[in-house]
Parts: structure tokens; sequence; C-alpha cells
């Protein structure tokens, strides 16, 4: 069933949009949250368990001190009260890929409270209150297999991993945000993104969306403009890439419109978002905590964090993303609106790896905004994502700095690298793109373009100057490229405006 739509704009004209996240972030500690089991990615299924993960009578919970401080760490990078005391509960239910029948989470006593972390979207700043930055343990992983969608509708059969039950798993709740308007996709994605961009600078995670160790919950919801009441959201599952968590509040509000407009009513759910659709499809009705009948847990002590730890924890933190755009942005001599460039395209991480790398901050800026921008939106694809590291683009601006290579033949050379022919050196080897000197084949090629063009030759040499362009442009096209255009231009002066 295809779901009815309202324009976008249309929308904005009648309601006004409230969105909300839930960040699930698993933590980068060896171990997991209550046992020693080990938390490689990608190990063969079911071979990272325990008694203790898997929930085996008599087994008993021990809290990972890492996981902790990590915890408090983002917690203090968000502004966050921290608990002097806290402790876990169970959160009762039932599905398949939690062992235990619970999960061991946080309830009404959170680790970090009451923070706030500020985005900018098109030079306007918007801030994002934190409701509570949590800690508990992920699931296991289901495996639905037949069908053509790889959920369980459809399926065949389903397998379950437990491999991922028991990772250290910080969820990051943010209050309401309301206000946002028509730039509510754009305020997630860029809310979403300033947290990654955090919690990978504090080395908590390497927060990873395509491999599941940040997954974003999102929550959108429309009121008529006007109301002092909001509507009622729904909340979409498992967003997995900062595109998609723009898309998905995008599409939701443009279809919870549609439903109002049709007199019909939001149910407060959770929602499916699809990659290649962009759209969203119901999964289930949303439970309300009391569903979950939490109870403290009774094997685990509570958590009292030392107060000269946490200020050590506090003294230790990095130089966060904020505090470093505005330094780098006086250190490259950059406007407001160039870094909002590098920021929006998710660029400015690999600028400055580039930078020290060996390239100019204007050379990785062109390379990384550019051709690899272009390429990066042709394939769908986040510039991250590209097969082509800073190094590597460090390595391409030499090239081109150093004559060996033009602009021209480096795009050549990027594809050789996106290929996974090898670096840009090699690439330019292997293929023969180096630029051609003044050898005997350039010369052969512009007395070519010469003797070919006698009408072009006789307006230069009847003062239009200008027309030496075509000639160069012969020659280029003749070396398919690999000449450099002002040795070919002072070649061509030489032989045609000289004599």
């Amino acid at each position: 069933m295809t779901d009815t739509l309202v324009d976008y704009d249309e929308v904005l004209t009648r309601y006004e949009p409230v969105i909300g996240l839930e960040t699930h972030v698993e933590l980068g500690t060896a171990s997991k949250m209550f046992c020693g089991c080990a938390t490689t990615f990608g190990a063969e299924p079911n071979t990272q368990t325990c008694p203790v993960c898997l929930g085996m009578p008599g087994s008993l919970p021990v809290a990972n001190e890492a996981a902790i401080a990590a915890t408090i760490r983002i917690g203090l990078a968000l502004g966050c009260r921290i608990a002097g005391w806290c402790r876990f509960a169970r959160k009762n239910y039932f599905y398949p890929d939690i062992p235990k029948g619970f999960q061991t989470s946080q309830y009404d006593e959170p680790l970090c409270t009451a923070g706030h972390l500020d985005v900018e979207v098109d030079g306007e700043t918007y801030r994002v209150e934190i409701e509570r930055v949590h800690l508990e343990e992920d699931t296991g992983k289901n495996l639905h297999v037949g069908g053509a969608t790889g959920r369980i509708h459809g399926a065949d059969y389903s397998l379950v991993d437990f491999n991922r039950a028991g990772i250290p798993l910080v969820e990051i709740v943010t209050r309401p945000i309301p206000g946002a308007g028509a730039k509510a996709p754009e305020v997630a994605r860029a809310y979403v993104t300033e947290l990654r961009d955090i919690i990978q600078t504090l080395g908590a995670s390497d927060v990873r969306m395509e491999q599941g160790s940040l997954r974003c919950d999102v929550n959108t919801s429309l009121a008529p403009i006007g109301s002092l009441e909001w509507g009622t959201r729904t909340e979409t599952k498992n967003v997995n890439s900062l595109r998609s968590v723009e898309r998905s509040v995008r599409f939701e509000m443009r279809r919870q419109a549609a439903v109002l407009d049709g007199g019909g009513r939001v149910l407060q759910e959770t929602r499916h978002f699809h990659e290649d659709t962009g759209t969203t499809s119901p999964g289930r009705s949303k439970e309300e905590a009391t569903d979950y009948r939490y109870f403290p847990e009774p094997d685990l002590v509570p958590v009292a964090p030392d107060a000269e730890w946490v200020e050590k924890l506090a003294a230790e933190l990095p130089e966060l993303p904020a505090a470093r755009r505005a330094r780098l942005q006086e250190e490259w001599g950059l406007s407001a609106t160039e870094m909002g460039w590098l920021t929006g395209a998710g660029a400015l991480g690999l600028v400055d790896a580039t930078v020290a790398a060996g390239a100019t901050p204007a050379d990785a800026r062109k390379w990384w905004l550019g051709e690899l921008a272009r390429r990066a939106n042709d394939a769908g694809v986040e510039l991250s994502e590209l097969t082509i590291t800073p190094r590597q683009v460090a390595e391409l601006t030499g090239l081109v700095s150093a004559g060996t290579i033009n602009d021209q033949l480096a795009r050549q050379a990027l594809d050789g690298v996106l290929a996974g022919e090898g670096d840009p050196g090699q690439v330019v080897e292997a293929r023969g793109l180096a630029v051609m000197g003044e050898s005997d084949e350039l010369v052969a090629a512009v007395e070519a373009a010469i003797a070919g063009a006698p009408d072009v030759v006789a307006k230069v040499q009847g003062g239009k100057v200008q027309a030496l362009g075509a000639l160069v442009g012969a020659v280029m096209k003749a070396t398919r490229g690999k000449a450099d255009a002002a040795t070919v231009k002072r070649m061509l002066e030489e032989r045609v405006v000289g004599s």
C-alpha cells in the first residue's frame, strides 16, 4: 500500500513539526558491559558469549568501569549533570534477541541529565536540549532468511546471533525540539552529525552507522499551527545513515500531514525506514514505560561516581568539534560561510586530515568539496564512505603541485584510486598519466595542430591572439590531456606569434 503524501512546502503552511531523537551508541570497549566477552565486530555468530550475557541461571553481572567512564565523558561533552548516585534497572520485555528476557538499562536514575548541544543550519543556531544520557546493554541480532525485505514478514526462517548481546550501549535522548519549522529535517541531521563527531573525538566509539555502532530512532510529530498541544509522534527505528535521518523526518511530515488532512489520526507507533525508497512503514504500537515493568537490578550495586574522578575525566576531554571548527576557521582564514560549506558537506575532518598529511588547506578543500563531493553525490554516499583516504588526496595534490599531473589527469588518477588500483602515484605510473614534457611527441603534436589550422594561425598572426586557445585545445586533445597547457601555449606562441 502506497502512502498518500502532501507536498513538503504545503505541509509547512498548516502544521508545525516537532522532532526528537534517541541515539544509541555502542561503546568501543574491549569487553561487554557486564561480562568479559569480546566485542569484536563481524566474529562468527554466537562465538562471543558466556553464561552472563546469555542470562544463564546463577550467573552474576559485574559493571564495566571503562563503559561508565566513557558515558560520563559523553555526558560532560554535552554539558550534562553527572549523577553522584544512580543504578541500573531491569527493562522487561520479550524479544528473541534478548536472551535474559529483560534488558539491563537505566530508568529513572540515569548517569547523565540536562545537557544541550548547539547545531548550526544555514547560519542559524538551534539548541537541542538533552534529556538524559544513560548506559545499558545492547541486544543480540535477528537475521531473517528468505523473503525480499530482510524482515520477519515473508521470511522462511529466522536466526539469532547473540554476539552483540551485552555490548555497552549509551542512549542519548533529546527533549522535543520545536521551532525548527522547514529546517526540521536538516536540524535532525545536523544534530546526529555533531553528536557523531563529538563521540568520535572522545574516542568512545567508532560510530560506524553502517555497522550499527551508531543507530538513531527519529521521533516526528505534527500539530496545526497555533495549536497549544503537540501532535502524536511516530518513532522511526534504527535509522542508520545521516542522509536517512533527514529523509525519514521529511517523509513522516508529508505522510502525517496527509493523514491529518484526511481527518485521520496519527498512530503512536514505531516505523521502519526503507533506504531504497526513502519511505517508512508501520512496525508496532509504541509501548509506554509502564509496559516494561522497570524495577531496580538486584544483582548490581548502585553506581556512585567519585567527584574527583569526574573532575579528572572532565580535565582530560580533548578539543571538541565546535572549538576545533573555530580554531581551524581562523588558521585557514575562512569565512563563516566557507566553514559552513565544509561542515555541511561532512568534509571538515577529511580536509583537516588531508592538511595534516601535507596538502595545503586550499588544495584539500578544492578536491573534497569539488570532484570528490560530486562523486559522492553521484554514488548516493557520504564523503567519508568514498574509498579514498586523506593521505591519498594529499598525495594527489602533491603530484599536481609538482607538475607531475594536471587537474584533468588527476581526475583520471582518482578513477584508479577509487577502483582500488593503489595510491595516486602508483595509478599515475600504471596508467601512464604523467604530464608530457617538451618531448618529441609534444613537439609533433604542436606542429600538427599548427599545420592543421592555417586559418587559426592567420588570425593569431593578424593580431587575434585569443584565437591561440583553439590551437591549445587541439594539442590537449591530441595528447589526451597529458600535456601541460601552459607549456603548450608557450610552444605555440614561439612558433606562431613569434614567427
